[in-house]
């Protein structure tokens, strides 16, 4: 598996991926397409022109398998370093241990504060962020309608701080 930045290049594959992500979400959030049929996803744009903001894909053999982005946003209003604001791996890669070796790896590339953001709706990312951040101690704090948040910090080496 290999994570790579999205390059300027990559932009309109990453926007796809991204909306069959967002459609998959509305089996937890009930989020409506716009006049063209996609579901909006305002700071798109900012994934390639804010430094705050990063964009990756995960790729298997070449393959598109997945992306995460990352931003600097606090769903607790604290300050972190990094947030997951999106985080896919698609159906023909899961089960396979791909998420959570991306998980570590993007946390390893990105030491600092954390945090990550999930709806408890959905168990398969709670059960895989729980066990991403589990070496890094990391607290819960419950989120109005049905999220929490992981907060926690990784060392200069990726260790748990």
């Amino acid at each position: 598996m290999e994570i790579q930045v999205v390059t300027e290049g990559e932009r309109t594959l990453l926007y796809h991926l991204l909306q069959k992500y967002l459609y998959e979400m509305t089996r937890f959030y009930a989020d409506d397409v716009d006049g063209e049929g996609n579901y909006p996803y305002p700071y798109f744009g900012d994934y390639f022109s804010d430094p705050d903001r990063r964009a990756y894909l995960l790729r298997v053999e070449g393959k598109a398998a997945g992306f995460a982005l990352l931003n600097r946003h606090s769903a607790l209003g604290r300050e972190v370093d990094w947030a997951m604001a999106e985080f896919c791996v698609l159906p023909r890669y899961r089960r396979e241990g791909l998420g959570l070796e991306a998980a570590r790896r993007l946390f390893a590339l990105h030491p600092g504060r954390w945090e990550v953001k999930y709806t408890t709706a959905n168990l398969a990312a709670q059960r895989l962020w729980n066990r991403a951040a589990s070496g890094y101690g990391p607290k819960k704090y419950p989120l109005p309608e049905g999220e929490k948040a992981l907060a926690f910090v990784v060392g200069a080496k990726g260790e748990g701080i």
